[in-house]
C-alpha cells in the first residue's frame, strides 16, 4: 500500500491495520474529576497514555506508517526534531535495519538525544531555530540520497497520528478532545478522524502559540517558540497540511502558561505516578486551570502526548 494523497477518516482507518502490528494500542485512564482538583460533578477524565508508545511519544505511529507505505533507501532516512519525531524514525528505522540520521536544536534535551542513539541512530546538533536545522537536514538529503521523513508536514505523518484517536474513539464516548499542538501532526490526524463525531480543543503554551497565531491570521506565520514546552512544541510555525483541517474540524484554539503546565505535570505525578515531559501534560494543562470548563455531563478526553524527559533519575 502507498500513503494516500489527502488526511482523511478513511485513509486512517486504511493506515491503522498495516501499523497495528508494530505499535502499541495505549491504554486509557480515567481518573475522576475530583482527584484533579476539578469540581466533582463533572464527569471522570479519560487520559490516552500516549507517552507509553514506544520511544516515548505518539510520532511512533507516524514514523512507522512512513516507513512501511514508501521505499526506503540505502542512504537511510533523515529528519529535522525537537527530539520526539526523531527517536521515533530512529526507532522504526533500526526494525527495518535502515541508516537513519537525525538533525537535533543544540537545545535539544539530553534525554532526548540520548533516547535517539539508544536507536542507533545518528545525532547531529545544530545552532539556530528550525529554519536552520531544515536546511541542514535537506542539505544532507540532497546531498546522499536519504529520504526526509517530516515531522508534522506530510500525509503519511499525519495519517499515522491519526490512529490515536482511532483507538481513543473506539475505546471511550467522548465528547471532546483537547489536544497539544506544536507543528500540528497529531491534532491534524485527530482532527481528519473525529471530524463530526467530537470537538476537538487545541492547546499550546502561551509562548509557543503557533496554531492560535495562524488561526487568527488566517494561514500559518511565523510563531514565537519559547517557554519550557519548546523542544516539543515550538516549531516555526504549523504545517501547510494541517492548517486546513484545523480551519474546519478544530472546534476552539486555548492558550495556557508555563506555570499551568507545571502543574499539570505535578498533577499527573501525584495522582497518578505519571510522569511526562511539558509537552505531554500541556492538554491536560488546559483543563485543570480552567482555561477549558467541561459542561456537566461533558465525556472530555486528554491526550498525553509525550514522557521523553530526564526528570526522574533512579539509584
Amino acid at each position: 500500500m502507498t500513503i494516500p494523497h489527502a488526511v482523511t477518516r478513511d485513509a486512517i482507518n486504511a493506515a491503522y491495520p498495516i501499523i497495528a502490528p508494530h505499535i502499541r494500542r495505549t491504554p486509557v485512564l480515567t481518573v475522576s474529576a475530583a482527584n484533579l482538583g476539578l469540581d466533582p460533578n463533572l464527569s471522570p477524565i479519560a487520559l490516552k497514555l500516549e507517552f507509553l508508545q514506544y520511544s516515548g511519544s505518539f510520532k511512533a505511529r507516524g514514523a512507522t506508517y512512513n516507513l512501511m507505505t514508501a521505499p526506503v533507501p540505502e542512504a537511510g532516512v533523515v529528519a529535522a526534531s525537537g527530539g520526539n519525531h526523531g527517536a521515533a524514525l530512529a526507532w522504526a528505522a533500526r526494525r527495518m535495519n535502515a541508516k537513519c540520521k537525525i538533525f537535533v536544536f543544540s537545545f535539544t534535551p539530553k534525554a532526548k538525544i540520548d533516547r535517539i542513539k539508544s536507536f542507533g541512530a545518528e545525532v547531529e546538533p545544530v545552532d539556530g531555530g528550525f529554519d536552520e536545522l531544515m536546511s541542514a537536514t535537506h542539505a544532507y538529503a540532497e546531498k546522499t540520497g536519504a529520504r526526509l521523513v517530516h515531522a508534522y508536514d506530510e500525509v503519511g505523518t499525519l495519517t499515522g497520528q491519526g490512529t490515536c484517536a482511532l483507538e481513543f474513539m473506539e475505546d471511550c464516548a467522548l465528547d471532546t478532545l483537547l489536544v497539544a499542538v506544536g507543528g500540528g501532526g497529531l491534532i491534524g490526524g485527530i482532527a481528519a478522524y473525529v471530524a463530526g463525531h467530537a470537538k476537538v480543543v487545541a492547546v499550546e503554551p502561551e509562548a509557543a502559540p503557533t496554531l492560535h497565531m495562524a488561526l487568527e491570521a488566517g494561514r500559518p506565520i511565523a510563531a514565537p517558540a519559547g517557554g519550557i514546552a519548546a523542544d516539543s512544541l515550538g516549531p516555526a510555525q504549523v504545517g501547510n497540511l494541517m492548517f486546513p483541517i484545523a480551519q474546519s474540524s478544530v472546534n476552539a484554539s486555548l492558550l495556557v502558561p508555563d506555570s499551568a503546565i507545571a502543574e499539570a505535570r505535578q498533577t499527573l505525578w501525584d495522582q497518578a505516578r505519571i510522569v511526562t515531559e511539558p509537552g505531554g501534560a500541556t492538554a491536560l494543562a488546559a483543563l485543570l486551570s480552567g482555561a477549558y470548563a467541561p459542561a456537566p455531563g461533558e465525556r472530555v478526553g486528554v491526550v498525553l502526548c509525550g514522557a521523553n524527559t530526564d526528570a526522574v533519575s533512579f539509584g
